[in-house]
């Protein structure tokens, strides 16, 4: 028997304006399992149920005059501005703070008619790729609940993964939307740079962070990324708009043509052995695509070794920024608080330098892969870990070694800008997920869409359920 949760978000908003389900059939289904099974995965930090359910109302009186997700519960990552709801941004120091406005990305999911059930888990100040907070449970896949969830966005996977809401909004400044759609079997969209806006808070002066979509199917990320793409008033950072006749999800229904797609699986950002599962994945996609007819070849990594060090100098300098409130460093974590002290110690010239260094390494990227469409590498370097494996309270260092040898290929896309997906292409002996990665040229989703929609087709993965759907 079909419940509402097998239904991808496009149906669910589908049914809506043909009336034959009601946001509030829908906010009610999965607020039931939120209470049931948030804990359990590690989903959500707040539930706002009585707003939902309110929202939800309104919504049913409107039903029929909305877009394709129209009252469609979805989430909102704890790193997000909310007006009036907790948001934690995964810290203790936090708990307690309520801001009084949203994040540009909050306002457009609520113009769009989507109806939040709450904030999803996220690590203190979305730093580390697991999401182990003090102020909620650790996230963990639903393929196998002794397994992290990744990070910083874990939260949002694990809810999507286990049927809590059909599709999420995350962010990713290095990987933090590709890692839990890798660990959670999941389409995870991490945009352009300058294609979501950061309004008000502007808190990345590099351009490493953008929010985005964490979905089942690309037809499902593509919709969402229409509701929440844009720029507004002062923003840095801008890519150009589609034509006001195209949407992303119409270009998933596009032919993406014969591609040349570079690929390469040497690690970016660390030496760090590959797992056979995650190569396997890997190959098993190259040859996927010459099938498709694109032209796939083996280039050299395109980011020089020196990129790592600046990397980490911006890395450490954004957590830097983090407010917390005067008096309560302590109670930080050890790894936000190593992170931080590292940041401090940068001085202003110095993360000029980076920050121009930054760009050039970008650039030079950019034009060694000037001759392709595509670039393919794995998402990951290992299926998801156990809990608790990657973190290390005691020596923040290897903390921070251990997220790299995790993580080595995701955080080169932010650095260029590119945008870039994670496809849950591979599945272990043991059925654990492995997501394989796909970037193309700045500026251009719509085609990087339109191939992972004709990937999805030649290899659909939605009728793969985790144990607790």
């Amino acid at each position: 028997m079909t419940e509402l949760h097998d239904l991808t978000a496009l149906e669910q908003g589908a049914a809506v304006r043909r009336r034959e389900v009601s946001p509030v059939e829908l906010v009610d289904h999965y607020l039931d399992r939120v209470d049931r099974l948030s804990d359990e995965v590690g989903a959500f930090v707040t539930v706002t149920g009585d707003l939902a359910r309110g929202q939800a109302r309104l919504a049913e009186a409107r039903a029929g005059e909305g877009g394709p997700l129209f009252g469609v519960p979805t989430a909102v990552k704890d790193l997000n501005l909310t007006a009036g709801i907790r948001t934690t941004f995964g810290a203790k120091v936090m708990a307690d703070f309520v801001p009084d406005v949203s994040d540009e990305v909050v306002l457009r999911l609520e113009r769009a008619g989507t109806i939040s059930l709450g904030k999803t888990n996220t690590p203190e100040f979305g730093s580390p790729c697991y999401t182990e907070p003090d102020v909620a449970p650790p996230a963990r896949t639903p393929w196998d609940l002794t397994r992290m969830a990744g990070g910083s966005s874990g939260g949002a996977g694990a809810a999507v993964a286990a049927g809590l809401v059909p599709v999420a909004q995350g962010s990713d400044g290095g990987g933090s939307i590709r890692i839990p759609a890798s660990c959670c079997g999941l389409v995870g969209f991490k945009p352009s740079r300058g294609r979501v806006s950061g309004s008000p808070v502007h808190g990345d002066p590099i351009g490493l962070g953008t929010a985005g979509p964490l979905a089942r199917t690309v037809r499902d990320a593509a919709a969402l990324l229409d509701v929440i793409a844009g720029p507004a008033v002062g923003d840095p950072f801008w890519a150009a708009p589609l034509p006001a006749d195209q949407t992303f999800l119409g270009w998933c229904d596009r032919e993406p043509g014969r591609l040349r797609v570079a690929r390469f699986d040497d690690p970016v950002i660390a030496d760090a052995a590959i797992n056979p599962e995650c190569l396997a994945g890997y190959e098993a996609t190259s040859r996927l695509l010459e099938d498709l007819g694109h032209d796939v070849e083996d280039v050299d990594m395109p980011l020089a070794p020196d990129a790592t060090r600046v990397f980490e100098t911006c890395w450490s300098v954004l957590t830097a920024l983090a407010e917390v409130p005067p008096g309560r460093e302590g109670d930080l974590r050890p790894l936000t608080r190593w992170l931080i002290e590292r940041g401090r110690k940068v001085s202003g010239p110095e993360f000029g330098l980076a920050l121009g260094e930054i760009r050039r390494i970008a650039a030079r990227a950019l034009r060694h892969l000037a001759a392709y469409d595509v670039v393919l590498t794995p998402t990951l370097a290992q299926p998801p870990l156990p809990v608790g494996a990657i973190r290390d309270d005691a020596d923040p260092a290897r903390d921070f070694q251990n997220q790299k040898e995790f993580t080595p290929f995701t955080s080169a896309w932010n650095v260029t800008g590119m945008p870039a997906v994670s496809l849950p292409l591979h599945r272990t002996a043991d059925g654990l997920p492995v997501g394989v990665m796909l970037a193309g040229r700045p500026g251009e989703d719509a085609p990087l869409l339109a191939l992972a929609a004709q990937v999805e087709a030649a290899a659909p993965w939605l009728d793969r359920h985790p144990p607790c759907w």
